[in-house]
């Protein structure tokens, strides 16, 4: 009996080479559905993740793996992402002509991309899995999972979920797979070589190594969001959204809030209703101890990420009552940089508190916050005045800025405002992002374009020109 080389044994190259021929494969087949086919997968693949009994398992395992995150919030968010996206995705054309301008003489037809390489991370091992295959399916791809090392057992055990919902329409398992154990970087380097597109989300060195792939890329940036209270804002309302974002699932999500700057005249009011809502002030003393178990060497350390309050003063020595019950803790700063810690992204519910003057310097210091981390990814502001949310939008360099909501919750799409829900969000050249919007099924698709002949619409050089020559004076 010949031996069977386990992917362990067998080269990377050509452990990668099989999935994404048996990919390939699936997905030729797969291209030729019809909008409705589509459809039925795309539905097979969100009922796999919000079946009750199976996303309480997919939580529980992504808890237990990882160490990350809380079980009731991954509940909540696999629930509420996939159904947000099922109806994002309700009725939308992705196969066959999806648009016909005849002005133009145009005819537009969605088309796949053929086999997807979705790196995603350990905070969201099940939620962002399922967003990227929804969206790729909907689109007739093929798609290949690589995990993080600690995720793998969660991407596994939905990948279980989804051939299982997939073979009930009948539809081939190989269209949905994923790196074997142990996930290694040379897998997933090699598995974004060999893809037709890599969808990355999660630390930047894997955004960065797909970039580099010399395969078309879709990576998104780091987040540290930072959010304005000013003096016109319902504090009550703004101190309750803000806990809630913050505090939730361990503040796993790169749309948290890191720090909050709260206009001088509202800032001890606004302190305390934070305070109401279960965040307890540390001290100066307290504040040192916080930092030197946080960033140790400068680096955030992965003992604090994504851990409740509780284990977090476990690991730093802090031993107030006020502060071992508390829903957050958190810290006043002055400074932003690499002197400058609490300024950065904390993963975890740690939230920056800053004074400011008046809106300007509120504004120069997330400006000063954001040269430092978390360029183009998102703001938000708590106000009554549109004149500084209009600034926001036309000055600072996000691509999103949230009004009013609790950022983590909104940022990535909600049932109250017009996002695409999505846990990948693109950052702009500010990031060193491909996109600047939410990800999305568009971003799965090739378009091809019919052109026929139409009148022609060529001007006359004094139709372009004309105004200019005659203000210049040529």
């Amino acid at each position: 009996m010949a031996r069977i080389e386990t992917p362990a044994a067998a080269p990377v190259k050509e452990t990668v080479a099989a999935l994404v021929a048996r990919a390939r494969a699936a997905q030729k087949t797969f291209e030729r559905s019809t909008q409705a086919q589509l459809d039925e997968a795309v539905t097979a693949v969100g009922w796999a993740i919000m079946n009750p009994a199976r996303n309480k398992a997919l939580a529980e395992i992504a808890v237990k793996d990882t160490g990350l995150g809380v079980v009731a919030d991954k509940i909540e968010k696999n629930h509420r992402k996939t159904l947000g996206l099922l109806r994002d995705l309700q009725g939308v054309r992705s196969t066959g002509v999806i648009a016909e301008m005849p002005e133009k003489g145009v005819i537009e037809i969605a088309r796949p991309m053929g086999v997807i390489a979705a790196v995603v991370p350990s905070t969201n091992p099940g939620a962002t899995p399922a967003n990227n295959l929804i969206n790729a399916l909907k689109c007739g791809n093929a798609v290949i999972l690589a995990p993080s090392p600690k995720g793998h057992g969660t991407a596994a055990l939905l990948l279980q979920y989804v051939h299982e919902e997939l073979g009930r329409i009948g539809v081939p398992a190989e269209l949905v797979q994923q790196l074997p154990a142990p996930v290694t970087r040379e897998l997933t380097n090699e598995l974004m070589k060999q893809a037709d597109l890599v969808v990355v989300t999660g630390s930047q060195n894997n955004v960065r190594a797909g970039y580099s792939s010399g395969t078309p890329c879709v990576g998104v940036g780091l987040g540290n969001v930072v959010v304005i209270v000013d003096e016109s804002a319902d504090l009550a309302d703004a101190a309750a959204k803000i806990m809630r974002s913050k505090a939730f699932d361990n503040a796993t999500s790169c749309s948290s809030e890191n720090a909050v700057v709260i206009h001088d005249r509202v800032y001890d009011e606004m302190i305390g209703a934070l305070t109401k809502e279960g965040g307890v002030v540390l001290t100066a003393s307290e504040k040192e101890t916080l930092r030197q178990a946080m960033f140790p060497g400068g680096k955030l350390s992965p003992a604090i990420t994504a851990q409740p309050v509780k284990k977090i003063c476990a690991v730093a020595g802090l031993t107030r009552p006020a502060l071992l019950n508390a829903k957050c803790l958190m810290v006043e700063e002055t400074g932003a940089g690499g002197s400058h810690p609490f300024s950065g992204e904390k993963l975890s519910p740690v939230l920056t508190v800053y004074r400011a003057r008046d809106f300007n310097d509120a504004f120069d210091i997330m400006r000063a916050i954001y040269d430092y981390q978390g360029n183009g990814h998102s703001c938000g502001i708590h106000t009554r005045n549109e004149d500084q949310i209009r600034r926001l939008g036309h000055e600072m360099t996000v691509c999103r800025v949230i009004v009013n909501q609790a950022h983590a919750i909104a940022n990535g799409g909600s049932f109250d405002n017009g996002l695409p829900f999505s846990l990948s969000m693109g950052c702009g050249s500010w990031g060193r992002n491909s996109i600047s919007d939410n990800l999305n099924y568009r971003h799965f698709m090739n378009v091809t374009r019919i052109v026929r002949p139409i009148p022609p619409r060529e001007p006359s050089l004094d139709d372009i020109f004309g105004v200019y020559r005659k203000k210049h004076r040529l």
